[in-house]
């Protein structure tokens, strides 16, 4: 059995949930979010409350999707209510990120500049060496935001590249000099 799947989920005042034709949608204050509803599980609403539901009981892939959807019920309306953010830091000698138009350009020690390109529906700031990284998509913004990291991973020795805000890079020990 799901834990979250089971839990009723209140829908605050100034969101509004519906299922249509398989669609579910959350509307609220920041924007509105779409995602389509597996044929395997249910979602109702009524009086402020929605609740999910597998169609069947015995079948395994609707249990699992049951809690799944549960939780993208809950980021949705999370999301049009608050917004999600993520923060990178960028950490090196040289390393630097810029905005020209619709782009970001890196300055990763490569020979060459990177240019990555912002999705439309995430607004990226950039001061100093942090990015930051928001929108009501959770999935476009966590996304987004691996897109970045996997341009230059942190090292172990310096801890260069460009890494989450909170992560603990695991540093190894240099060389030893010989004396």
């Amino acid at each position: 059995m799901s834990r979250i799947g089971k839990q009723q989920i209140s829908i605050p005042e100034s969101v509004m949930v519906s299922v249509v034709g398989g669609v579910l949608t959350v509307k609220g204050p920041l924007g509105e979010l779409a995602r389509p509803v597996h044929s395997l599980v249910s979602v109702s609403v009524a009086d402020g409350i929605a609740k999910v539901t597998p169609e069947r009981k015995n079948n395994k892939l609707a249990h699992s999707l049951w809690g799944t959807y549960a939780s993208h019920l809950l980021n949705m309306i999370e999301g049009v209510t608050k917004g999600f953010q993520k923060k990178l830091i960028i950490e090196g000698v040289g390393f630097r990120a810029e905005m020209s138009g619709d782009n970001i350009k890196f300055s990763l020690g490569f020979s060459h500049p990177i240019n990555v390109s912002i999705p439309k529906e995430l607004k990226v700031t950039i001061e100093k060496n942090v990015l930051t990284i928001a929108g009501i998509d959770k999935e476009a913004v966590g996304l987004f935001a691996s897109q970045v990291v996997s341009l230059k991973r942190p090292e172990p020795y310096k801890g260069k590249g460009i890494r989450y805000e909170g992560q603990v890079v695991r540093r190894k020990q240099g060389k030893k000099t010989v004396g």
